[in-house]
């Protein structure tokens, strides 16, 4: 079974938000969860979130199908950030300049799979 979940405009950069999915990617649902929740990264509360929505669209899915649901045997199968829309501000500088600012913007996926899956994929 897989299930997936993605929350897109995150406002945190995609630089960030790379480095703590890559502490969670093909680890158990529950362990990513643990390791997130006390990760000190600012973008570890939102990718949690999302993560914890995987898991929650597995067990929903489940549900319909009439399939036992375990959360132990889902694991991390796929994890990635894209880069979303980035606002753009100016500030004033010295000298009547402008100086850019660039907000950047997030879209965080998470794809949650049983071991079969792993196992028919691969």
């Amino acid at each position: 079974m897989e299930a997936k979940a993605s929350a897109r405009y995150l406002r945190v950069t995609p630089m960030k938000a790379r480095r703590v999915v890559d502490l969670v990617r093909g680890k158990q649902a529950t362990e990513a969860l643990a390791i997130l929740k006390f990760a000190q990264q600012g973008a570890s509360e939102p990718v949690y979130k999302v993560v914890a929505s995987a898991v929650d669209n597995a067990r929903q899915k489940a549900d319909r199908e009439g399939l036992s649901f375990k959360e132990d045997e889902l694991f991390i199968s796929e994890a990635f950030v894209d880069e979303g829309p980035t606002m753009k501000r100016y500030q004033p500088r010295a000298q009547g300049r402008a100086f850019q600012i660039r907000k950047r913007t997030s879209h965080v996926t998470v794809v949650v799979a049983t071991e079969e899956e792993k196992g028919g994929t691969n």
